[in-house]
């Protein structure tokens, strides 16, 4: 195989545009633009979420509390979808994610304490409820935070 002998796979590339080049490309004259206003001008346009001096959306709503752009939400799962491992297993996000119990797990779990736990389980995971980690332990199992 030779250099000369590569090209771009079918599709995948395409002519751009010529804009202004004659009233026969359908771009001609404006190129597009339409007549004058602020969009026509060259540098023209204004910024996202601006609606012409009207008092934009995102100020309009009111806002309440703290939003925390910086936290890691922990996915929650209660003790009785533990149930579903075999006695004396190890259960981590993993094997939650493997079991079909977590779609996905991207920052870590959490276990609380819904329902009951009749298996005795080694569980690791990011958080406890306190209750969860009662259960887990009167079954039998730990609770181990990771």
């Amino acid at each position: 195989m030779k250099l000369y002998n590569l090209s771009p796979a079918a599709g995948s590339t395409h002519v751009s545009k010529r804009k202004g080049r004659g009233p026969g490309t359908g771009n001609g004259k404006t190129g597009g633009r339409g007549h004058k206003g602020q969009k026509a001008r060259s540098g023209g346009g204004v910024r996202v979420g601006f609606e012409g001096g009207q008092m934009p959306l995102a100020r309009r709503v009111p806002k309440r509390g703290f939003n925390n752009i910086f936290a890691k939400p922990l996915e929650a799962i209660n003790v009785s979808a533990l149930d579903k491992f075999e006695d004396g297993a190890t259960v981590d996000a993993q094997a939650l994610l493997d079991a079909g119990i977590l779609s996905k797990c991207r920052y870590g779990v959490k276990i609380l304490g819904k329902g009951e736990i009749t298996k005795k389980l080694t569980v690791k995971a990011s958080a406890f409820s306190e209750s969860a980690k009662e259960k887990i332990e009167k079954a039998g199992g730990k609770a181990e935070v990771i």
